[in-house]
């Protein structure tokens, strides 16, 4: 049910937003709000005669009790263009927000306050092993972030607290497992309808040989998929010469190799083997938190985050780098 647009201001002094001003005001990214807009038909704009939205004052409650429903558990597509009556019905049921707690110290911190669960309960939620409301609080980020800051912002660090929270001791193998898990399939399921209209360039993506961590592949695999590239996914653990083949039997444009566990000297000897078994069009895009960033060699490039990561791809895209031209500059090109 679509939201009844709002009458045009008779004013001219009536107060307006900026969509920037609006984002602001309620903490909603602004492609999050464009989006919306786009699927929903709210908020609604009006358009300067330069083209910029411009929203009404009244527009930023409504869009704050969205956020705070979403928050709670409830998809976009059930709040945005509901009603203001069944808005409000549903926050009516909604149970009181959990108390802010203090952050445990040294783990629980490095995630900050999430959406759905101020205060580091993240980890609670793995303790208890409660997939469901990690799924939930995932949702709300998803969608008060945005894709690339939901990865960095949510994903990245929740990954280093579990870790954190294992090396202390205080979670065990079978949490840190459960954690990766849970957050694996909502990465999947995010991407599953960006891989279906994906028809860009094709990437092979995988970890070196005794490099056993994938969640840095799926993170990249989404990445990868926002900006239109089709991937193929060929996991951990990985023998060089087995990503060689492949390159060879598809018309690969990029290989993308996750490094996280520490082992720099090894993966530097590996990647530079790769990148000499590899035809020369090809790109060798190199990230993680364990990256070797002493890699020089002509072809590799090493992604110092996500967003390096999108900007390249980006580039690419927008230049149609052609094979032979290896692709467009990036951090600590060797």
């Amino acid at each position: 049910m679509a939201v009844r647009s709002p009458r045009r201001a008779e004013s001219p002094t009536q107060a307006m937003l900026s969509i920037g001003a609006l984002s602001a005001a309620t903490g909603i990214p602004v492609d999050t709000i464009r989006t919306w807009e786009r699927r929903y038909g709210f908020p609604v704009a009006e358009r300067k005669p330069s083209g910029h939205r411009l929203y009404a004052l009244s527009t930023a409650p409504r869009l704050r009790r969205i956020a705070q429903a979403i928050a709670r558990g409830h998809r976009a597509a059930e709040v945005v263009a509901a009603p203001e009556t069944t808005l409000e019905a549903l926050l009516a049921t909604l149970p009181p927000a959990p108390r802010e707690q203090e952050p445990s110290p040294r783990v629980e911190r490095s995630l900050g306050p999430t959406s759905a669960d101020a205060g580091g309960g993240l980890l609670e939620a793995v303790h208890a092993f409660d997939a469901e409301r990690l799924k939930r609080a995932f949702q709300a980020d998803w969608a008060r972030l945005g894709p690339l800051e939901f990865l960095e912002q949510r994903a990245a660090p929740f990954l280093t607290a579990v870790g954190q929270a294992w090396e202390q001791k205080e979670l065990d193998v079978r949490h840190e497992h459960f954690a990766s898990s849970v957050l694996g399939d909502f990465l999947r399921a995010v991407r599953s309808p960006l891989d279906d209209r994906a028809r860009g360039p094709l990437a092979v993506l995988a970890t070196l040989p005794g490099e056993l961590h994938g969640l840095g592949l799926q993170m990249s695999a989404l990445v990868f998929a926002l900006v239109g590239w089709r991937t193929l996914p060929l996991g951990v653990d990985t023998p060089v010469a087995q990503i060689v083949a492949l390159v060879r039997e598809a018309p690969v444009t990029a290989v993308a190799v996750s490094c996280v566990q520490q082992r720099r000297r090894a993966d530097a000897a590996a990647l530079r083997a790769l990148r000499q078994r590899l035809p020369r069009h090809v790109a060798l895009l190199v990230g993680g938190s364990s990256a070797p960033n002493t890699v020089q060699q002509r072809g590799i490039y090493v992604m110092s985050d996500l967003a390096s990561l999108d900007r390249w791809l980006r580039e690419w895209t927008r230049e149609r780098g052609a094979p032979g031209r290896g692709g467009p500059g990036a951090p600590h090109q060797g």
